[in-house]
């Protein structure tokens, strides 16, 4: 007996989801990340209004200054969403990891000067309490903010601040036991060198606007905070004076933040272009921050880099200015 098997072609009715082939067609399918952003923001039939907001919907564009036409065009460049970003993250923990056996195998942290020691641990521990601003903060933009393209990087981007924080945590029980975390808190709370910076960091916990925050957190702040610290301090300052053990322990910090640029970037140059208001909204809202962020890290720059650091800082302020250029919304 003669079995003739024949194979098949069955076409799909269709490619992607109806909401995502009105922004790419259904002429093929779509990638996982647009599946997983585009037109996934609710956007009818909600119940009720937010008792402690009744101005507003449930979601709402209008929690911001900054007017779209369409939400969906703040496209992440890196282009995650859950599977891609943890598959990401999981990679630099490893690698990580790796730095962590590397160091503590061969006991770089007890070849470290002392002071080199006691210097790490004074610049770094208090900025375990920045990093967790920064996760309240990005919890604000994901919270308030409107469409999924926005709010589910702001999520990872919050949950990235919580890992620096406590990368921060474990390197303080590296250097010097829980002893050091108790200093580095007490110096955030009372040490002067400290408290404009606080107080600054604590201003940014209130502001309501979801764009101001992305721009008074993402840009001015960590754009001043991440060069100054990781790369001038930690990288070239502390490695000189014999802490290339800190360098390779803080890795992550430096990797992610030229990482998340491109997104933060992205966001914003796309808000600024859409018009002419949203461009001068956002280029008040970056000087008002990259002011009040310069001034408050003035003090930890003396105390990081001494007399260099108010040279590095401004050149560091120069650097991210231009980037703003770049951006659309700093003449």
């Amino acid at each position: 007996m003669n079995i003739d098997l024949q194979a098949r072609q069955i076409q799909p009715l269709r490619h992607t989801f109806a909401r995502v082939a009105t922004y790419t067609g259904d002429g093929k399918p779509a990638s996982r990340y647009q599946e997983a952003t585009l037109g996934a923001q609710p956007t009818h039939n909600f119940h009720y209004r937010p008792t402690w907001e009744p101005e507003f919907e449930l979601f709402d564009p209008a929690r911001t200054a900054i007017r779209m036409a369409d939400w969906n065009v703040l496209r992440d460049p890196r282009q995650y969403y859950y599977a891609t970003w943890t598959m990401t993250r999981a990679r630099q923990q490893e690698a990580v990891e790796a730095n962590y056996k590397f160091v503590q195998s061969r006991d770089l942290i007890a070849r470290m000067p002392s002071t080199t020691q006691d210097l790490a641990c004074q610049v770094l521990m208090p900025l375990r309490h920045v990093a967790w601003a920064g996760n309240m903060n990005n919890s604000q933009i994901c919270a308030r903010g409107y469409g999924a393209p926005l709010t589910a990087p702001a999520l990872m981007h919050a949950l990235d601040h919580l890992s620096i924080a406590q990368y921060l945590t474990r390197l303080g029980l590296v250097l010097g036991e829980p002893e050091v975390l108790n200093a580095g808190k007490q110096d955030w709370m009372d040490a002067p060198g400290w408290q404009a910076l606080r107080r600054h960091v604590e201003d940014t916990l209130v502001i309501q606007d979801p764009l101001h925050l992305m721009v008074a957190q993402n840009l001015a702040l960590d754009g001043l905070l991440y060069p100054l610290i990781y790369t001038h301090f930690v990288d070239d300052h502390l490695t000189l004076k014999g802490g290339s053990a800190v360098a390779m322990l803080c890795s992550f910090m430096t990797e992610w933040h030229l990482e998340s640029s491109a997104w933060v970037d992205a966001v914003l140059k796309t808000c600024a272009a859409e018009s002419q208001d949203n461009a001068r909204l956002l280029g008040a809202w970056y000087g008002a921050g990259i002011q009040a962020a310069q001034s408050a890290l003035s003090p930890i720059a003396n105390l990081a880099l001494g007399e260099d650091g108010p040279v590095i800082l401004q050149s560091v302020r120069e650097q991210l200015d231009a980037r703003a250029q770049k951006l659309g919304f700093l003449d």
